[in-house]
């Protein structure tokens, strides 16, 4: 499951907007949110997309994005 609060961290710290992510994976804004609040899951395509765009290190990612907590 993803860390949401973790997530939510880096991409306020990105300076980039859930519009702007959503566009990059080709989504709409409304499904990175579900994605990001686990109502859905994300492909293994926009983790690797998401992790470039936030310049996440590979620890960050395992630790966002193949978290078992749940932060709803």
């Amino acid at each position: 499951m993803t860390d949401t609060i973790e997530l939510n961290y880096k991409i306020k710290d990105s300076g980039y907007k859930l519009q702007f992510l959503a566009d990059q994976l080709n989504i709409n804004r409304a499904t990175l949110y579900n994605k990001i609040y686990n109502r859905s899951e994300f492909y293994a395509k926009e983790i690797q997309l998401l992790s470039d765009l936030l310049d996440l290190t590979s620890e960050e990612r395992e630790s966002i994005f193949f978290n078992n907590k749940v932060d709803n």
